[in-house]
């Protein structure tokens, strides 16, 4: 691949489009992520470009969006530009997504724009992923998916949509064995509590069972996979945010 800068935004003050932490990367044809803002985002693009074109690796800019910009909003930002930037270890969380159906490509869509989660997808066989696959999302194929539970980090997060019942348990059961950050199973209350009297005879506790989270997404949102993945993502969001806050200094959320 060809080499690209990571541009992240290290500093914000006053009213900025993305707060502190937020990346893209540019490569000289093309760009993956955003740092919002218009006006900010082009200027950055443009300094990572001039960046690749003369060959430099680092360097750092501070923009503020009013006077520098003629933008509406008061706040400025610092830029740091990073030549092929490796991601720092365990910053970026890992969301394995495990079914490629329509459900599954949809959370995909939604959430890879996001660039935080990393998502990894698995299915059975090439021919039932996404093709394109959506940018920063890593495909994995796996004739038999239990087999690859045991690769999964156990801090990542996981939202089992296959094309099978049997399967769905068994990736549950298998999770549960494994450890995870979160899990989410897409189903009804009446396949839910199915499983949860079928995981309790496997072994399983009734809090460990608990973690799973099932249905996913917002159910007043409706079932179609677009709406199952806009509620997906907004809990990831929400999620994300309360711990954000309660990591917060108590002097910044005062």
């Amino acid at each position: 691949m060809s080499d690209w800068i990571r541009i992240t935004v290290t500093e914000a003050r006053g009213s900025t489009p993305r707060e502190p932490g937020t990346a893209m990367r540019v490569w000289a044809e093309t760009q993956e992520g955003t740092i919002g803002g218009g006006t900010l985002e082009w200027q950055a693009t443009q300094t990572a470009r001039q960046m690749l074109a003369e060959g430099h690796d680092h360097a750092q800019r501070r923009m503020a969006l009013g006077p520098d910009m003629g933008q509406c909003c008061g706040g400025a930002v610092t830029l740091e530009f990073i030549r092929n930037a490796c991601e720092p270890p365990g910053e970026t969380a890992e969301l394995w997504l495990w079914g490629a159906g329509h459900v599954g490509r949809a959370i995909a869509a939604t959430m890879a724009p996001l660039g935080d989660p990393r998502i990894t997808l698995i299915d059975t066989s090439a021919a039932r992923l996404p093709d394109p696959l959506p940018a920063g999302v890593t495909p994995l194929i796996a004739a038999d998916p239990l087999r690859a539970v045991r690769h999964a980090p156990r801090e990542a997060g996981h939202i089992i949509v296959t094309f099978s019942h049997d399967l769905d348990l068994a990736l549950c059961d298998a999770l549960l064995g494994h450890g995870f950050a979160s899990c989410g199973l897409i189903g009804s209350a009446t396949k839910w509590a199915r499983f949860r009297k079928r995981l309790a005879a496997l072994g399983h506790s009734a809090a460990q069972i608990s973690r799973i989270a099932c249905p996913i997404g917002d159910p007043r949102l409706g079932k179609h996979p677009q709406a199952i993945a806009i509620g997906v993502a907004a809990r990831y969001l929400a999620r994300a945010a309360r711990t954000a806050e309660s990591a917060a200094p108590k002097e910044r959320r005062a």
